[in-house]
């Protein structure tokens, strides 16, 4: 068993994904997990909030620039999905990738023996980006959960952790998935999806399509055909709104699971405490219209392994059940956090045990279990909930739609998004005395188009010193385009450039040149404009 860092100061090259787990005492994963309270205040000159893939990303490239940098991070280990579970790489278009983000996957590659790899193993992803961390100088203090900020004139003085840390920093990146460091600083944001009408789309708000859909009509009563015994966990009694119209409904989270077949390395899937087989109703009469279905989305990465993610009508999204988590508190969020990970257990529990699952079904999955080399301190399973999104700041530059088909495409880029516009499903209700799943798009991108800088900056006059590159400012459904690993690293590093640029001018990120960034964008290998690439 490796060591389980949990306090405190981790030296970069120890925080590996998949080895230094976020880890409760009896060894379950766990969303909160505070350093021990130290009143303690730093100085520095750029503070990152966020130690996942793109918070990394951005403290390289800022300690690389030559500033004292300091990741606080609200986790146990680094990397967040990149290091979670997320091996089998959303890209869209490789070559819209490039800077940190593009030598992350060649130095994984280099673990490998080939030029790039985009399908790795968790512990590999924790080690690369562990030593891009460690080479840089970059310090990461773990288990810091931002309580509070003090903000003075018009910028942040400080952010005060709920372990008692305090640090004061001329520039402060907001790398979380939830943007907690944003919303305490007073800058603009929302939760959910607009309406189609907001910024005249046509694939935000409720859209009931037919991807990761009910293959028939499934009864959605307690007793079958029964409405007075009311409706099985997980159905939305709310009645389906016309198509585009706007709401607070996020799309569902689940963890992306690192799986094997290899006897030797399989664990079988346990059963949860707390393990509710009502909860798995809806699955079973799923399954006697087809269970096939159950295998889609186990994509191969190295090692023997697979990256299992949700796919077809009940799987491994808990559709619906994620909608306070963007704006509670942590304590409810480890709650919702420890009810995915009841839930998702138990999804694979059902299927390997339950005799409502078909023989050859229940035959099949029992093949398949988590992986004894993979995230030992929790017994396999992943560390990282898949928070796809969150609260997504609202700038003076929106990205939406017509970003995505170039309709528009603004002049200061800082990096290429390049994947389809996609979007989970957001709940389930009845339709016609039947379950249907409702929110799911997939609509592809045929060009990588440019991310503006203005949609990592909040508002002119909101906040001076902070950017966000990862809850950045997009709509729904644009922002389900940009929300990829790599996209995120480019971004962050770029925010990183920013901060540099903003630093030496002595001047807020909002009225940082675009063209002296731009060029150190370029100088760091960060592509900002598509160029045709040629046929092979």
């Amino acid at each position: 068993m490796r060591k389980l860092w949990s306090a405190g100061v981790m030296p970069a090259a120890l925080a590996l994904g998949g080895a230094a787990m976020t880890a409760s005492a009896d060894g379950k994963p766990t969303y909160y997990a505070p350093a021990p309270r130290v009143v303690q205040t730093l100085t520095t000159e750029i503070c990152v909030y966020g130690g996942n893939a793109a918070g990394i990303a951005a403290a390289v490239q800022a300690s690389r620039s030559g500033k004292r940098v300091v990741v606080l991070n609200p986790a146990q280990q680094i990397g967040g999905l990149t290091t979670g579970g997320l091996s089998c790489t959303d890209f869209g278009n490789k070559a819209g990738i490039g800077g940190i983000s593009r030598e992350f996957y060649r130095a994984c590659g280099a673990r490998y023996g080939v030029a790039e790899e985009w399908n790795f193993e968790p512990h590999v992803a924790g080690e690369v980006l562990s030593k891009l961390a460690s080479d840089a100088g970059v310090e990461v203090r773990n288990g810091q959960y931002v309580r509070s900020v003090r903000m003075k004139e018009g910028r942040i003085a400080s952010l005060t952790t709920t372990s008692g840390l305090t640090v004061r920093a001329g520039v402060y990146i907001d790398c979380s998935y939830e943007g907690d460091l944003m919303a305490r600083a007073g800058v603009s944001y929302t939760v959910g999806r607009e309406a189609n009408t907001t910024y005249g789309e046509t694939l935000n708000g409720v859209q009931l399509r037919d991807k990761h859909q009910f293959d028939g009509d499934v009864d959605p009563y307690v007793r079958p055909g029964n409405p007075a015994s009311g409706l099985l966990p997980g159905i939305d009694p709310t009645p389906l709104e016309p198509a585009g119209t706007g709401d607070r409904r996020v799309q569902a989270y689940n963890f992306r699971m690192c799986l094997t077949q290899h006897p030797a390395n399989r664990i079988p899937f346990p059963r949860p405490g707390g393990y509710r087989r009502g909860e798995y109703e809806l699955l079973a009469r799923a399954l006697k219209i087809d269970w096939k279905y159950l295998f889609g989305k186990f994509d191969p990465i190295r090692g023997d392994k697979v990256d299992k993610n949700n796919h077809g009508s009940v799987s491994t999204d808990w559709i619906g059940m994620n909608h306070r988590y963007p704006e509670t508190g942590y304590a409810e969020r480890e709650r919702i956090f420890q009810a995915h990970v009841r839930y998702q257990m138990g999804w694979f529990w059902f299927l390997c045990n339950d005799p409502a699952v078909p023989d050859e079904a229940r035959a099949r999955m029992s093949l398949w279990g988590l992986c004894r080399d993979e995230f030992q301190s929790t017994g396999g399973w992943p560390h990282q909930l898949y928070v796809r999104e969150a609260r997504r700041m609202v700038s003076d530059y929106v990205a939406t739609e017509a970003d995505c088909t170039l309709k528009r495409a603004p002049e200061d880029s800082v990096g290429l998004g390049a994947y389809g516009m996609d979007s989970h499903n957001c709940r389930r209700t009845v339709v016609d005395g039947a379950v249907r799943n409702e929110g799911d798009v997939q609509v592809g991108v045929s060009t990588p188009y440019p991310v503006s800088y203005r949609s990592i900056t909040p508002r002119r006059g909101e906040c001076g010193n902070l950017l966000v590159p990862v809850c950045l400012s997009a709509s729904h459904i644009a922002y389900g385009s940009i929300r990829m690993e790599p996209v995120f690293m480019i971004m962050a590093q770029s925010a990183a450039l920013a901060a540099t640029e903003a630093l030496e001018r002595a001047c807020t990120v909002q009225d940082v040149p675009y063209a002296a960034l731009r060029a150190k964008l370029e100088a760091t290998g960060q592509v900002l404009a598509w160029k045709p690439q040629p046929k092979r």
